[in-house]
């Protein structure tokens, strides 16, 4: 056989594979339906933060959450409803920034995030969140795995995750902080 037909044969031989090969994956694709997940919760906070978001606070200033913890126990917030004097103001700055100041924590900084996730919980808010999508698949009447399609944010605790169509078909969330706040408590992925 020639030069040109060597090229030619390799040349289908080439398309056959390519041709096959899509065909395999759109089976594949096509044999698992997908459902859309329903998130709930994950919005939960530790109780020694009396309804704070500590991680997500600390994650936003690249601190670990113990060291936010312990620098915020040393602030004498106004009670409920009231505002605080300025030289309370100060004082709880100071001692904030001297816990804080060593992790690269600037006034500016700390006055950001904290306006970030200042929040009034008796008026039933809630810090700045973005919901999660994600999908199941579901193969024979069962998950075979999941597709984080968007993160979101603003998660303090791992949502539970259900799928509507199977019934006590659950996957566990596994979330991300970051000092980035549009990607800050983020579903990273779930887990069957």
């Amino acid at each position: 056989m020639n030069s040109v037909g060597k090229s030619i044969l390799y040349l289908l031989l080439l398309t056959m594979i390519t041709a096959g090969s899509a065909y395999a994956q759109g089976v594949q694709d096509t044999s698992a339906k997908r459902v859309q997940v329903v998130f709930s919760g994950g919005h939960e906070t530790d109780p020694r933060d009396r309804g704070r978001p500590v991680v997500l606070i600390a994650a936003a200033l690249g601190v670990p959450s113990d060291v936010f913890r312990s620098a915020f126990s040393q602030v004498h917030p106004a009670p409920a409803g009231m505002e605080p004097d300025p030289e309370q103001v100060r004082q709880n700055k100071e001692a904030l920034l001297g816990a804080l100041g060593r992790y690269g924590v600037t006034n500016e900084k700390l006055d950001s995030i904290s306006n970030y996730y200042r929040y009034v919980r008796s008026r039933n808010e809630l810090w700045p969140t973005k919901p999660a999508v994600a999908y199941a698949l579901v193969q024979g009447g069962q998950v075979t795995g999941y597709i984080v399609t968007s993160g979101g944010s603003g998660y303090s605790s791992a949502p539970t995750v259900t799928v509507p169509t199977i019934a006590g078909a659950r996957g566990k969330a596994q979330l991300t902080f970051s000092t980035d706040l549009e990607k800050n408590g983020a579903l990273s992925s779930i887990v069957l």
